[in-house]
């Protein structure tokens, strides 16, 4: 199962459970957070019967650490980006 059958991804959503990190270094790129920006990638889960979104967050958290999003950010200097298509395509029985 694929993580965008759970979740709705969108640009811009102030009203989303959180955010992740579109564009920044490899450090910061991916990242979760509770602070809204239009930059960001806003995360809202569908399906809370299957899922919390505060788990999911601690789950992004656990992605960023082990190098998971990093694989998945383009960019070929200091400023890496994440797309929404690859973050939704994260298979969540191995994440």
């Amino acid at each position: 199962m694929k993580l965008k059958q759970l979740v709705d991804f969108s640009v811009n959503n102030p009203d989303a459970d959180f955010w992740i990190i579109r564009k920044g270094d490899e450090s910061t790129v991916g990242s979760p957070t509770k602070t809204f920006s239009p930059e960001h990638i806003g995360v809202t889960v569908t399906r809370r019967d299957l899922l919390l979104p505060d788990y999911l967050y601690y789950v992004f958290q656990y992605l960023v650490m082990n190098g998971t999003i990093k694989s998945l950010s383009h960019g070929t200097t200091n400023l890496k980006n994440v797309r929404i298509n690859d973050i939704g395509n994260i298979d969540i029985t191995t994440a």
